[in-house]
């Protein structure tokens, strides 16, 4: 008899959680850092800036989240729509189900005699999980959660949008663009290297390309800013 054994954890299973946290903590840094960068290069005010920041925190989290929401809920109505069709088949054509499943597993490597025990067997335990999973793709793992990757979304964005907001009120005015440009890529470089090595990527991979475009959207803005400022002055 083969023993229990406690689950073996993969980095496939925190592909849930881990890209809506990189991604929300990801854009609340770089966008809340650009926001008031580019505020910064029009209007130095710091009151001006400092509002313009917190309102970028508000907005981006809230609109993280909804937008999360609305995405995953798609893919979640998408999946129930599925397993309703798949439901309905199995209760239909009991036969021509348990053949296909018969020759998902021949085509896996199964020999034929094997992969109609183990095609039966399946059906007999749990029909519907056993075509969820080997013809539709869909497990427990891969479920969307709509409530949950919301939350996630906004919660990492707000932390990571605060961060700019703390470098705006510690800067000084001489070397504002500097602090917090620098302190926020420097964090988005932290991220990127932590972000790679839960998921098991190579480090400077994940950090190169978080730093990289974080840049390319603070020097636009800040550049745009600086434009626009000079033009409507």
């Amino acid at each position: 008899m083969i023993s229990a054994h406690k689950h073996e954890l993969h980095f496939s299973h925190r592909n849930q959680w881990l890209r809506a946290a990189v991604l929300g903590a990801n854009d609340g840094i770089v966008s809340t850092a650009s926001l008031v960068l580019g505020v910064a290069a029009a209007d130095p005010d710091p009151g001006h800036i400092m509002l313009a920041g917190v309102a970028a925190l508000v907005a981006g989290a809230l609109s993280m989240a909804a937008g999360e929401y609305v995405s995953v809920s798609s893919q979640a109505d998408t999946e129930q729509a599925d397993l309703k069709r798949e439901r309905q088949e199995l209760t239909d054509n009991h036969e021509f189900e348990l053949n296909e499943l018969t020759h998902i597993y021949i085509n896996r490597g199964l020999d034929e005699p094997l992969a109609r025990q183990v095609a039966t067997q399946l059906t007999a335990h749990d029909a519907l999980g056993a075509h969820a999973r080997d013809e539709l793709g869909l497990s427990e793992l891969h479920t969307a959660r709509p409530l949950q990757a919301a939350l996630a979304s906004a919660l990492t964005f707000a932390i990571g949008a605060a961060l700019p907001l703390v470098l705006v009120v510690l800067a000084p005015p001489a070397l504002f663009d500097v602090v917090v440009a620098g302190g926020s890529l420097v964090t988005l470089a932290m991220l990127g290297a932590l972000a790679a090595k839960a998921g098991g990527a190579a480090l400077w991979q994940g950090t190169l390309r978080v730093t990289l475009w974080g840049a390319v959207a603070m020097a636009a803005t800040m550049g745009i800013g600086a434009l626009f400022g000079t033009t409507l002055a």
